[in-house]
């Protein structure tokens, strides 16, 4: 996840119809963008300067080159990696709508038929050769390919709410985390003065602690923790927030660290080599008083759901040019239907996963840690 800040007020009443936003305007610029010919490739778009010219982020607080940089003091510089995420694994799929997600939302994803989409498993941390571990956060990033060349990327992790309400808190926790020289560890000191300083990450991390990490990528559950407005048809307008919920759960055997340092991914390419792997795409409907600028707060489990249809991942690949890995997975690419709601996080990351984008797209790569030749030799 990554950075800003916003100005303006949270709107307690929901619009009736598709609801007004300073990045709205942009967004259709962009869609339109990608339809024509961004799709090639799948270059990213630089979004910093929309977010700067719709007001979502203060440069005179905090603007994406600094936060950038942050990501680089606490992990080091890794040329051609992306600054957060950076050990991760193509996949390639589809989406198989059920046609259920039409009722919330005109989107032509949610109408029934079937995608393709691009992928990518990873973990989370700026360090491209990291060790697996059980409870390093995973992610795993979506694009959709519209029929209409319109695109719907998302970025989901395997926990059910976000440690951060703002993206200055990310930003200050990023800084009290990073390991001592000597010991490895964050300073204690400074972790428990941010903690102080932040009720809602210690109310979040009791959450998150409710929901142990699952033994691999296979069977693990991603949160896109992010709430957006889904506008349907008709013109009715609801709060949605989704997850992808695996259907392989407890199938695959449990990968133990004792197999190697890229257990988590080796057993994910072992797995996909003999069969496809599916979630199923679930989307949760929010009600009056459910925040929407705050992904540190569940929802109840009571919210209505739907079953959206069936994400199918049937092949992953090393990453190198022209897959996953220069993919840019900006929250803000949108299909006509789905708008960003008053959570500050998404424009943050939107406009610094751009930067971390065109830093990395100018510098020499390295060979990947994760190779699937190697792991199927």
């Amino acid at each position: 996840m990554e950075p800003g800040d916003l100005d303006g007020e949270r709107d307690d009443n929901p619009p009736e119809t598709e609801p007004a936003h300073p990045l709205r305007a942009a967004l259709t610029r962009r869609s339109a963008l990608l339809g024509m010919g961004a799709v090639a490739g799948f270059a990213a778009v630089d979004v910093g300067g929309f977010a700067y010219a719709g007001g979502w982020l203060r440069p005179d607080v905090l603007t994406p080159p600094r936060f950038a940089d942050r990501f680089e003091h606490v992990y080091g510089r890794h040329d051609g990696f992306r600054r957060n995420h950076a050990k991760g694994l193509s996949a390639t799929g589809s989406f198989v709508s059920s046609g259920v997600g039409a009722a919330i939302c005109k989107a032509a994803v949610f109408q029934p038929g079937t995608v393709p989409l691009v992928g990518r498993f990873s973990l989370g941390g700026g360090l491209p050769d990291q060790a697996d571990k059980p409870d390093t956060i995973r992610g795993l990033g979506l694009l959709f390919q519209l029929p209409n060349g319109q695109q719907w990327r998302t970025a989901m992790v395997n926990v059910p709410v976000f440690p951060d309400s703002t993206p200055q808190g990310f930003y200050e926790r990023m800084l009290a985390s990073k390991p001592l020289p000597e010991t490895g560890k964050p300073d204690s000191h400074k972790m428990a003065a941010f903690l102080d300083r932040h009720p809602e990450t210690v109310a979040a991390m009791k959450v998150i602690k409710q929901s142990p990490p699952s033994a691999g990528f296979a069977d693990s559950t991603f949160y896109g923790l992010n709430a957006f407005w889904f506008t349907n048809s008709a013109g009715a307008t609801v709060p949605v927030r989704w997850s992808v919920i695996p259907q392989d759960a407890g199938g695959a055997g449990a990968p133990t660290p004792s197999i190697g340092k890229d257990y988590l991914f080796d057993d994910l390419i072992r797995t996909l080599a003999q069969r496809p792997l599916n979630w199923r795409l679930v989307l949760i409907v929010g009600e009056p008083g459910d925040p929407t600028n705050d992904a540190t707060k569940p929802w109840p489990q009571s919210r209505r759901s739907i079953d959206a249809g069936t994400i199918a991942i049937t092949a992953v690949q090393t990453e190198e040019a022209g897959n996953a890995r220069d993919v840019n997975f900006d929250p803000l690419v949108l299909p006509d239907g789905i708008f960003p709601s008053d959570d500050p996080l998404p424009a943050a990351r939107s406009a610094v996963y751009a930067r971390s984008f065109t830093r990395r797209a100018e510098e020499p790569k390295s060979p990947s840690e994760v190779n699937v030749a190697k792991v199927l030799s």
